[in-house]
């Protein structure tokens, strides 16, 4: 799950440094990714399809995170890739709730203090340009927790299906990239975005982008949906927009605070307390 996080950390800066729009940089991420998967499988001898009940849910999945990626990729041309990831990575909270609501899911004090610590850590990173910034920013900011919540459910789903059936992950989430890389397609061509790549550096960042964000990420990551809670899932994923934010201050010179640079901290010392909390 750590490692997956980590890899998906690098999204954002390959939609950044792909001169393309957001819903085509989607469509490559899916559609490569998809490519490298279905070879897995066929390298693997595995069979790629499950049933109609692993044709549901990658179907259902497929729709929410496409709806998740078009409307991360449009924050991200508004507030940058390190913002635009930590705001759509509110999913914690969202399945944070649902684990201790609906799967009755129970933890000791550690992770009580990290829910709030990862809360205060975000809004220290949010809030002062909150007034400052225009339109845009704000509009940025709604898009990314929309997003979040499609994450959220995204997730969850991926995570039900794993939990009770034993399928490779490389046919489940090469079949997601290629129903999400469906739906983003017929969305450019309602939204009349053109699917051209026109330079090398697009070439190289979107084919990296769909081998270590759809493929090593999500693989690492579905493997490792079923063997925790839901809610710890959520936090441990806190680790991508964590990182995002610092890639973002690396390499495209993000102007940072300390107001920011501290509620990075505090986002990963939560998440450090929400892995090692025991169940209660």
């Amino acid at each position: 799950m750590m490692a997956g996080a980590v890899m998906l950390s690098f999204s954002a800066v390959f939609v950044k440094w792909a001169h393309v729009g957001p819903t085509a940089s989607g469509f490559y991420r899916m559609f490569f990714g998809a490519l490298i998967l279905f070879g897995a499988v066929l390298a693997r001898k595995e069979r790629l399809f499950h049933g109609s009940h692993h044709l549901k849910m990658v179907f259902i999945c497929g729709l929410l995170f496409a709806l998740d990626i078009t409307l991360w990729h449009r924050s991200i041309h508004f507030v940058g890739p390190g913002l635009a990831t930590l705001m759509a990575n509110f999913q914690v909270f969202f399945l944070a709730l649902f684990g201790m609501t609906i799967l009755k899911e129970r933890s000791n004090w550690k992770f009580f203090v990290a829910i709030p610590m990862a809360v205060l850590g975000l809004y220290l990173i949010v809030a002062p340009n909150w007034n400052a910034m225009g339109d845009a920013y704000r509009a940025g900011v709604v898009l990314a927790l929309i997003a979040a919540i499609s994450y959220a459910g995204y997730i969850l789903v991926l995570r039900n299906f794993q939990s009770k059936f034993t399928v490779s992950a490389f046919s489940t989430i090469g079949l997601v990239a290629l129903i999400t890389s469906a739906v983003l397609a017929l969305e450019a061509l309602v939204i009349n975005e053109s699917l051209a790549i026109p330079d090398l550096q697009s070439w190289v960042a979107l084919v990296g982008y769909g081998l270590f964000s759809q493929v090593l990420g999500w693989v690492l990551i579905s493997n490792g949906l079923p063997k925790i809670e839901a809610s710890r899932a959520g936090l441990i994923l806190l680790l991508q927009p964590t990182f995002s934010f610092v890639w973002d201050i690396l390499f495209f010179s993000r102007p940072t605070t300390w107001l920011e640079v501290v509620g990075a901290l505090l986002a990963l010392f939560a998440i450090y307390m929400g892995v090692t909390a025991k169940k209660g």
